[in-house]
């Protein structure tokens, strides 16, 4: 049955490096401990991300581009809701050629496997058959059905899910799917 998150405290939490925020929107576990975590980070001004060793990262720009620069790579160039995945360390050091932005980032350690979908949502999506489903909405509302529970969410809310379901309306939307069997955040 799907049901909607409660929202975060509205409290953003500084980087580990101390050159950013984040607002954190779930977390397994919990926000100590997870084993997955996904949040929103603002991303003010061009700076490193932090290390985070054993960890698999992925994550979309909400507002605008953002570059990546990797150590010895070359830099990926990020258009606003575009997924990239990469090793939690050594972190890159963004750049933001539009200014600004918020940055949707989804963290998982050994045996959590999940991947991150970003899209408009136009008309209807359907959510094919997975241990669990979160879906994010950036902007627009929808509704999420599974079977006959049916779950409203406008810009801001965060859901979740077992099994499969459809989304539907329009707007922005972030999903996880999660592939392995994890319990659902608090």
């Amino acid at each position: 049955m799907p049901h909607r998150l409660p929202p975060p405290l509205l409290r953003d939490e500084p980087w580990p490096n101390g050159a950013g925020t984040t607002t954190v929107l779930a977390a397994h576990p919990d926000n100590d401990a997870w084993r997955w975590r996904i949040s929103i980070a603002r991303v003010e001004q061009a700076a490193p991300f932090s290390d985070y060793p054993g960890v698999q990262r992925q994550l979309a720009a909400l507002d605008g581009r953002l570059d990546l620069h990797f150590a010895g790579a070359p830099a990926r160039h990020l258009a606003r809701l575009q997924v990239t995945r990469f090793a939690g360390a050594p972190a890159p050091a963004a750049t933001l050629p539009d200014g600004p932005t918020r940055v949707f980032n989804l963290m998982t350690r050994a045996g959590v496997d999940a991947i991150l979908i970003a899209r408009p949502l136009v008309g209807d999506m359907l959510l094919p058959a997975a241990p669990h489903w979160l879906a994010h909405l950036a902007a627009g509302s929808a509704t999420l059905q599974q079977g006959d529970q049916v779950l409203q969410l406008h810009a801001g809310d965060t859901a979740m899910s077992a099994g499969g379901g459809r989304l539907y309306s329009h707007g922005e939307v972030l999903l996880v799917r999660f592939d392995s069997e994890v319990q659902q955040a608090q």
